[in-house]
């Protein structure tokens, strides 16, 4: 039998899972990642910790899987996205901690940059809106304000990184500096049509190149490891951002497939094949993986709160004391008795870019109960997502594209088939249940497996593919589009400006 190293490093937690040749786990470890917050708005994690927790899983993994290193054909690399290091070339050490993807920070950076008229060239070149999510303006910040940071970059004594090239880094001893082209596209400094980093960008953030890692494919046999980090010198061969390796750990290989990933957010990926096109619905465009030079590229949205509705029913209005009993009292009405609950808590994300919305429930009557409430709010999850992916199915059709015929979903509230089978109503197409719930790690020892030659093309990933459970719509389309016009209306109620009459919503 053949096995993969995948590592795993997310936000809150490092873990590397082993795979056979089938996709089928044999063993994982898990270790939770310090999170730092210095004031309001910040949000770190200390580089070294990031390391030795990864390092640290992947020997348990290993042990558990009753395996020694040169069992295993080749390690598979995934990754928070946007999170932005910088560190010492010759010590190997940090400069500071890495500014995590959450943090928002460098937002004046931003807004130097929408001044300078800055916002349509960069969606051009990077598919990405101006933003402090991503990690251009949070590499800027470091050299404005970290000690000697601008001075040793120019010097060339820097290194930056996302995840992915700080891991790659220490695997390799510092023998390699490099990224991948999912993560390099998410940083916004770099050009998606022409695979390279971009010097216009560079210039207008006075970013050094020097600092820059290489980029390769995603499926790539990028170097081997130091030998006495896991027992042998393993082969890394593949790398990809996590919403991306989970694309691709659904097997959505060609144009047209999309997954959604229900998360404390929601992330819908849609692949769109080898033409970039920019988003008239308010996503963004990004790279998929790919397994070579040509670029492949997909439509993003990103719903801020999706499972994270379900903890706020827990522990903000006490419903329940577990969120595994929300599916039950949901359950225990029929209906939401035309209660709509839009949870805006930090805005809204895609398609609708709200930034001071805040949440509401509307449709209160004294019939109204908390199962009412409850229904509503994990219904909310699956309007939001319908919103998103019916908008790519708008940019996917009008770029010459079919729109969507079926959903992939993987993620903890993906679990939840009332809130699954409400998701296949909306959108009127099957939602297809992943049989591995681990899909963004299935990804990377996907990507990993195809370099070091344990599979000939992706062809061969759709047959190892398996469905959980496929939920099929039941309701008519004439009622599922009277429902997204319901949900339409509350999200206006909720984005209304305040001081704004309510005759402005009609």
């Amino acid at each position: 039998m053949t096995y993969l190293l995948a590592l795993d490093q997310g936000t809150t937690s490092s873990r590397s899972i082993v795979f056979d040749s089938c996709g089928r786990i044999i063993s994982s470890a898990q270790q939770e990642l310090t999170q730092i917050y210095p004031q309001p708005g910040w949000v770190e994690h200390d580089p070294l910790e990031i390391w030795s927790s990864q390092l640290a899983t992947a020997r348990v993994a290993l042990e558990r899987a009753g395996l020694e290193a040169g069992d295993v054909r080749a390690v598979g690399i995934t990754n928070q996205r946007e999170t932005t290091l910088l560190w010492n070339r010759k010590t190997r050490q940090p400069l500071c901690n890495a500014i995590v993807w959450q943090d928002h920070r460098s937002e004046p950076q931003c807004e130097r940059l929408r001044q300078q008229g800055m916002a349509r060239e960069i969606l051009e070149r990077t598919g990405l809106r101006i933003d402090a999510y991503f990690s251009a303006t949070k590499l800027q910040w470091m050299l404005e304000n970290v000690e000697e940071a601008r001075r040793m970059a120019n010097r060339g004594e820097l290194a930056f990184g996302t995840v992915d090239s700080w891991l790659i880094w220490q695997l390799t001893g510092g023998r390699l500096h490099a990224t991948d082209a999912t993560n390099a596209a998410r940083t916004m400094l770099f050009n998606v049509k022409t695979g390279q980093w971009d010097a216009t960008l560079l210039r207008a953030l006075d970013i050094p190149a020097s600092i820059l890692p290489t980029v390769y494919p995603s499926s790539h046999e990028y170097a081997f490891t130091e030998s006495d980090l896991l027992g042998a010198s393993l082969p890394i061969c593949g790398v990809a951002g996590d919403q991306q390796s989970a694309l691709y750990g659904q097997a959505c290989v060609r144009p047209g497939m999309a997954k959604n990933t229900y998360g404390t957010g929601c992330f819908a990926l849609m692949h769109t094949g080898k033409q970039f096109q920019i988003s008239q619905n308010g996503l963004i465009t990004t790279l998929a993986a790919s397994i070579d030079a040509q670029p492949q590229y997909a439509l993003e949205g990103s719903v801020f709160v999706g499972g994270a509705v379900v903890q706020w029913l827990r522990d903000g209005l006490k419903a329940v004391e577990h969120s595994s009993q929300i599916q039950t009292l949901a359950e225990s009405v029929p209906d939401t008795g035309g209660v709509m609950v839009v949870p805006a808590f930090t805005g809204m994300g895609a398609p609708y870019w709200q930034a001071d919305a805040r949440g509401s429930i509307t449709g209160l009557t004294r019939g109204t109960t908390l199962a009412h409430i409850a229904r509503a709010a994990l219904e909310s999850i699956a309007y939001q997502s319908t919103a998103l992916l019916q908008a790519m199915s708008r940019d996917a059709q009008a770029s010459g594209g079919d729109p969507l015929t079926e959903l992939r979903v993987d993620g903890g509230a993906s679990v939840n088939d009332l809130l699954m089978q409400f998701q296949a109503d909306l959108l009127g197409i099957p939602v297809l249940r992943s049989k591995v719930v681990e899909t963004t790690a299935l990804g990377a020892a996907w990507l990993a497996g195809l370099a070091s030659g344990v599979w000939d093309g992706p062809e061969q990933l759709e047959a190892l593919w398996q469905v959980d459970k496929q939920f099929d719509p039941k309701l008519s389309a004439e009622e599922a589009q009277a429902r997204m016009e319901a949900w339409e209306y509350a999200v206006r109620q909720t984005c209304l400006p305040r001081g704004e009459p309510m005759s402005a919503l009609r």
